[in-house]
């Protein structure tokens, strides 16, 4: 058979293709994403697993008119690639082409942009309930992960909907994953149903049969419901899906096209409630390599196909491993400490402590809010919990740091990793806003370490700490200084470079790049001293007096965004102290940063060591 994915452009190019060409079609795809995933890194594992639900979907309905959101996003590749933009997936998650996410701006197609997950529900409701409004006429299709389908938003969505006579199609993609393996009661809930295909089978074959009886047919099928209902209950536990409102149809193989088709169609002629498809499909499919292993190939760097092995040539632990390290041997000890993340132990590096420490190990699932509130009782209890989370998602519980940890001042550690820019996912998982959300927070103690010895200290320090703490620390691996380094102190900062010129105090992963800014600055003739910040709450008051008695100009450097960061906050206390300097902050601006490699981004913000050495001289060159 002739190659097929040449002749796919749009959705229409699939519309009359028969089931043995789909089957062909889905073949071509995963080859073509593998391809494409091996040269530009991105989500692999989870967008093999969806190739005939996105063909299905694709086929049925009438993207764009028909709205189809997809929760989290990272599994649309195929959606993108059969919406126009297959030439462009080469060019994914790279600086300047395509998101690695839905996004309205690349296409009338993407319908609602994603990047967190539990959105998607919400977000259709809405949609569908517009449509009403404006009496309008279309279908609204949200595709959710069943690891998603954790996530407390989620529930209030279903919940919500079950309520309303409105067409609405929730398409539960499960293949039992989020990004690590999923837990807890809804996980426990889908495998029952998964177990249990004889109702379904019973149900189907009970319906044809009556049917086909002259005459009598239709009033016995609508006389069996009941007997249906019964051995639904006797055979399925819960149905949670129907008592909350939803028509219920699943589960169906997501790997079979025909049938996906089949219950698709027969979603949409369902009129005045919402409907819910229960779909199984196999995260990884396609590849064995991320089919043993889809933890591993959810998110991957390039990698070669045949061994499944990294491009990368990067050496050393990287911060996550840093800390994961740290809080398995500190746990050994003390007793005290417990450990939580949100479905991410490998992502955190809390694998080795998941296996050492099973009875002080807690995965809540996509949930973050919980994880905080969770982790507020532990210490109540008289623990010291640890919670491991990506700065963007540390977002999603705002009210819980302040409500249930800050005020009650309770010694919760929040070890943020992903801090400041993460490149490719882009943004909506770049970490840029956890200093301005934490900083105004009562109680809450903010460290950001230089490098991964200085890491360990903080966290060392955290255990004699009895209030709130937050680590931040990059996505990457440590560095390494062998300049002057002193012991971790509360509220102390350190000072690497003495100058006579300006100084410039910078933060985390912004200690090197201001290191090397400083040097290239010295070649100019100009001297900077060099304070790393190490804490940006408390702020080492006593240096920022000294320093601006010293000092014409003070520079600060962070990697977030400048409302409300480290140098908002310096700012503050000069002007609360009256203390008049040339302050200069030198961070983010008020936009979301795009997706790239980090030392794109930072180049093209002027963010990187040239960048910042040329702000620094250009504003001393003003003063003269």
């Amino acid at each position: 058979m002739k190659n097929l994915l040449d002749k796919i452009n749009s959705p229409e190019d699939i519309k009359q293709l028969k089931e043995r060409e789909l089957q062909q079609l889905s073949q071509e795809i995963r080859e073509y994403i593998i391809d494409t995933v091996s040269e530009t890194g991105g989500h692999l594992a989870s967008n093999l697993g969806v190739v005939e639900l996105s063909l299905a979907l694709h086929k049925v309905f009438d993207s764009p008119k028909d709205k189809i959101i997809w929760d989290v996003g990272h599994q649309a590749y195929i959606h993108k690639l059969l919406t126009g933009r297959k030439e462009k997936l080469k060019t994914i998650r790279t600086l300047g082409g395509l998101s690695g996410f839905p996004k309205r701006s690349e296409s009338e197609h993407d319908i609602f942009e994603t990047g967190h997950s539990s959105t998607s529900i919400s977000a259709a409701l809405g949609i569908a309930k517009a449509r009403d409004l404006s009496g309008e006429d279309y279908n609204v299709i949200a595709v959710i992960g069943d690891g998603s389908l954790t996530g407390g938003m989620a529930f209030e969505a279903l919940n919500h909907a079950g309520d309303f006579p409105t067409r609405l199609i929730v398409i539960l993609n499960d293949n039992n994953m989020s990004i690590s393996d999923n837990i807890g009661g809804m996980s426990n809930y889908l495998s029952k149903i998964r177990t249990v295909p004889a109702y379904f089978k019973f149900k189907a074959r009970l319906g044809g049969v009556l049917k086909n009886i002259p005459v009598l047919g239709d009033a016995l099928f609508n006389s069996a419901e009941k007997l249906k209902n019964w051995f639904k209950y006797l055979l399925v536990p819960g149905i949670i899906f129907e008592e909350l409102g939803f028509k219920y149809l699943g589960p169906i193989d997501g790997h079979d096209i025909n049938n996906l088709e089949y219950v698709l169609n027969r979603a949409k002629s369902y009129n005045g409630y919402p409907v819910f498809i229960h779909v199984i499909t196999k995260k990884g499919k396609g590849y064995e390599k991320a089919e043993n292993n889809p933890s591993k190939y959810h998110g991957v760097n390039p990698f070669d196909i045949k061994s499944g092995k990294s491009k990368s040539t990067s050496q050393g632990r990287s911060y996550s491993n840093v800390f994961g390290d740290w809080i398995t041997k500190a746990a050994i000890s003390d007793k005290r400490i417990a450990a939580v993340t949100a479905a991410m132990p490998e992502g955190t590096g809390l694998s080795k402590f998941a296996n050492q420490h099973k009875d002080r190990f807690f995965d809540v699932g996509i949930a973050e809010q919980h994880a905080v509130t969770f982790s507020a009782g532990l210490a109540v209890g008289g623990y010291k919990p640890y919670f491991a989370v990506y700065s963007t998602f540390l977002q999603r519980a705002y009210d819980q740091i302040i409500h249930d940890v800050c005020m009650q001042k309770l010694p919760v550690t929040f070890a943020i990793d992903r801090a400041g820019l993460v490149g490719p996912d882009g943004e909506t998982h770049h970490g840029v806003f956890d200093i301005s959300y934490l900083s105004h927070m009562p109680n809450m103690t903010i460290m950001s370490p230089k490098d991964g010895l200085e890491m360990e200290q903080m966290l060392d320090l955290t255990l004699q700490l009895d209030s709130p703490c937050a680590i931040r620390y990059p996505r990457g691996n440590e560095d390494f200084f062998d300049e002057c380094t002193t012991p971790v102190a509360l509220g102390k900062s350190e000072i690497l470079l003495q100058g006579s010129d300006a100084t410039i105090i910078a933060e985390g992963r912004m200690v090197r790049t201001a290191y090397k800014a400083c040097q290239l600055l010295l070649e100019k003739g100009i001297s900077l001293t060099l304070i790393n910040a190490r804490f940006i709450k408390p702020l080492d008051e006593e240096m920022l007096i000294e320093t601006a008695q010293k000092q014409t100009a003070i520079f600060t450097l962070e990697d977030g965004v400048l409302s409300g960061g480290m140098g908002s906050g310096i700012l503050e206390f000069y002007n609360k102290m009256k203390i008049q300097v040339d302050m200069n902050i030198i961070a983010y601006d008020d936009l979301f940063i795009t997706h790239g490699e980090i030392d794109e981004l930072q180049m093209l913000k002027e963010m990187h060591s040239e960048g910042i050495a040329s702000r620094i001289e250009k504003k001393l060159r003003n003063l003269q």
